[in-house]
């Protein structure tokens, strides 16, 4: 058997680990007030309770336009200017800000792969230093038995 150069220490390794970061808080802390709101619309535009106000919204609007009494329809059948303008202003107010949300999620993600690769990397080197160690006893035991077997 030959000898093998001793793995790394566990001193060693204590000494190359850095503490992990909380990569959602950071990512928190340098949004602005301006782009925490365009993430929470894009959370919450994003959701079946925000389709479902849209859809009473929409059912009632015609609904009432269709069917109360003719003094009382504010938008008239078929056409529903106000509620088709009123509509489109939503989208054209929505939309870009749902859009800055999506990027800014998109940073955020691609921040949290980078912090995963760096955890795999250190995850990588533990375990490389772990077999090592492992395959050092192994060939410790194997001579320790080697000298019990000789005598």
């Amino acid at each position: 058997m030959n000898d093998k150069i001793n793995p790394p220490s566990l001193e060693e390794l204590k000494k190359l680990r850095e503490p992990l970061k909380n990569i959602n808080l950071e990512h928190k802390k340098t949004l602005s007030f301006l782009e925490k709101f365009a993430v929470w619309i894009t959370k919450h535009i994003g959701s079946m309770g925000f389709f479902i106000i849209i859809l009473f919204w929409t059912i009632i609007w015609t609904s009432w336009n269709i069917f109360a009494p003719a003094s009382f329809q504010f938008d008239p059948f078929p056409a529903f200017v106000l509620w088709l303008f009123i509509s489109n202003m939503v989208q054209l107010f929505l939309l870009p800000l749902i859009m800055i949300g999506q990027n800014l999620q998109g940073r955020h993600a691609e921040t949290r792969a980078a912090a995963d690769f760096e955890i795999n990397v250190k995850a990588e080197r533990e375990i490389g230093a772990i077999l090592s160690h492992l395959e050092y006893q192994k060939d410790l035991i194997l001579k320790i038995l080697k000298r019990l077997e000789e005598k």
